[in-house]
């Protein structure tokens, strides 16, 4: 169990470090220029920008890789990324942030591209669904404890983004001091949009609702708590929370839709979706109520793009799976740029509460969507059902990690 996580242990210290230091950015920055008076339309525009940004990292920075290398690719990415942290302490300007915050989209995308493809070629047919269980934790395990440095917002205002910059730093010294091989970079040509949509309707639908959902939800969770009158810590606990349950929800899920007819069990996801944004509409201003609330959308919305996944790899040949799941990736960033701003209207439009109208709205759609595609075609015999598996939502590189030996 663990010799194969000794092998990667660099890597996997470097994304834990990168998460907890850059995790909280997205909450925080949004805090921060509400605070400033700033509208949900220009928190959601500078959320935008990020995805954006991830968006074009994730097809531009494999070419930076090829050329220079992991090692210093991954130095550039991870420097810029520091950099940009410390230049959010020294002015408060929203055009300016919306900036930096493309800027920091398209450097997380590069650093995940050298990660996921270093991990890959760690990786065995033996040891590859142990390693992204792990990188999986890594991942969402920091950027879930990373919350908790919203608190030092309190303290010093700038103290958040110095430390953040410090972490950044920190994180550079176990990859550039590596003595493993540097890996050829993945090329990948992701499905077009009309191929996968042949392929797998519902995949891709429920992929894009799913990148809208989080998307919204990324850029403007932390300002709904702070409109209902919650405090900063109850900020960070609330984003915590969701991130963990997150975590907590795939795997029995998945499970289930490897025992089911898959398209089931994601449209109960989004029925959960839709009722559990009905609630936190409602209980809008109740801490313990919203926290626990929190807990379960996490649970069902982040459960829904690995999910999509693997209903789309049910329709496919082993060999189109790579390219599909890259597509999807992409699939989901196109949902997570047009998220924001659709959140951004709910809140102009219904209050805090509208985020989340806006967010069981989406779900609502993608649910009609699957019930329309639940009568117009038939399951994929249980026997023919891939077995689902647990993957976040960073890179196209991560389905080539994904894959698994037929």
């Amino acid at each position: 169990m663990l010799a194969p996580l000794l092998s990667v242990r660099t890597l996997l210290l470097a994304i834990f470090m990168i998460m907890v230091g850059s995790g909280f950015l997205s909450t925080l920055i949004a805090i921060r220029l509400e605070q400033d008076g700033a509208s949900a339309l220009t928190i959601g525009l500078a959320a935008t920008a990020y995805f954006g940004g991830q968006t074009i990292g994730s097809l531009q920075a494999p070419k930076l890789i090829a050329r220079i290398g992991h090692i210093r690719a991954f130095s550039v990415f991870v420097s810029l990324f520091s950099a940009s942290s410390l230049a959010y302490a020294i002015v408060t300007n929203a055009a300016l942030w919306t900036m930096l915050r493309f800027i920091d989209g398209f450097v997380m995308s590069g650093v995940f591209v050298c990660l996921e493809s270093w991990l890959n070629r760690q990786a065995s047919p033996t040891t590859r669904s142990t390693i992204l269980a792990s990188y999986m934790i890594v991942l969402y395990g920091g950027q879930a404890g990373g919350q908790f440095l919203l608190n030092l917002n309190d303290i010093a205002p700038s103290l958040p983004f110095m430390l953040s910059a410090i972490l950044l730093s920190l994180a550079v010294l176990p990859v550039a001091l590596t003595r493993m091989e540097q890996p050829a970079v993945e090329k990948l040509a992701p499905f077009s949009p009309r191929r996968l949509y042949s392929a797998s309707p519902l995949g891709i639908v429920g992929t894009i609702a799913t990148g809208g959902m989080l998307g919204a939800f990324y850029a403007l969770g932390a300002v709904y708590v702070s409109r209902t009158g919650m405090g900063l810590s109850q900020v960070a606990l609330f984003t915590s929370i969701v991130i963990a349950g997150g975590v907590a929800l795939q795997w029995p899920l998945g499970m289930l839709s490897d025992r089911l007819d898959r398209r089931k069990v994601i449209l109960g996801c989004f029925a959960m979706v839709v009722a559990l944004c009905a609630a936190l509409y409602a209980v809008a201003g109740l801490a313990f109520a919203t926290i626990a609330l929190g807990a379960l959308f996490g649970g069902f919305t982040f459960a829904l793009y690995p999910l999509c996944v693997a209903h789309s790899n049910d329709h496919l040949e082993e060999d189109e799976r790579v390219g599909a799941s890259g597509g999807l990736v992409l699939a989901y960033s196109v949902g997570a740029l047009v998220g924001p701003m659709l959140g951004s209207a709910g809140m102009l439009l219904l209050g805090p509460g509208g985020l989340f109208a806006m967010i069981g709205a989406i779900a609502f759609g993608a649910f009609l969507f699957g019930l329309w595609r639940l009568a117009q075609s038939a399951p994929v015999p249980e026997a023919d059902q891939q077995s689902f598996s647990a993957l976040p939502r960073t890179t196209p590189m991560v389905a080539v990690l994904e894959e698994e030996e037929s």
